[in-house]
């Protein structure tokens, strides 16, 4: 199965494993199991639903041959676009699409997203000890306080109880 996605998603060193995520964008809606609270994949699915750069898409093979396929796949063809864009999109280089979960190709570009990564863990590092730190105060403060209370409760006590025995 993982082979069969490293082919659909056609992209360069890509190697799927246990931990490879790919955008929900790829799959038809059909392809989700939504019973139950969590919306999963259902078995043996592949992603499908791509918008490749000209230069990557697959040109169509030979036709068909029969009287029926042809037919069949005259009733799945899509009607032409009347967008002009569409023919002139041919000459110009397509953006890159995809997602943020994908490394950036230069060296330096993800250099630098490391080194964004590593400040930003750094600076939740320091938060999370600042906190601890704050929790730890609060803590004592409420030690502190629940002991003088608790003194204040003996002494009324025993204040009440000198009163009572007078």
């Amino acid at each position: 199965m993982r082979k069969k996605w490293e082919v659909a998603l056609r992209r360069e060193g890509f190697t799927a494993s246990e931990s490879s995520v790919i955008c929900s964008e790829y799959f038809k809606q059909d392809e989700f199991d939504r019973t139950g609270q969590i919306v999963r994949l259902r078995d043996g699915v592949i992603p499908s639903i791509f918008s490749f750069p000209v230069h990557l898409q697959r040109v169509a093979g030979k036709g068909r041959t029969t009287s029926t396929s042809r037919k069949a796949e005259e009733s799945l063809s899509v009607a032409p676009q009347d967008d002009p864009e569409a023919s002139t999109s041919h000459s110009q280089p397509q953006p890159n699409d995809d997602h943020s979960y994908i490394l950036p190709a230069s060296p330096t570009a993800l250099k630098a997203r490391l080194n964004e990564a590593l400040a930003r863990v750094e600076s939740l590092e320091r938060e999370r000890k600042n906190a601890m730190a704050r929790e730890k105060r609060a803590k004592t403060t409420v030690r502190s306080l629940l002991g003088d209370l608790r003194e204040r409760t003996s002494l009324m006590k025993n204040s009440k109880r000198g009163l009572i025995s007078t």
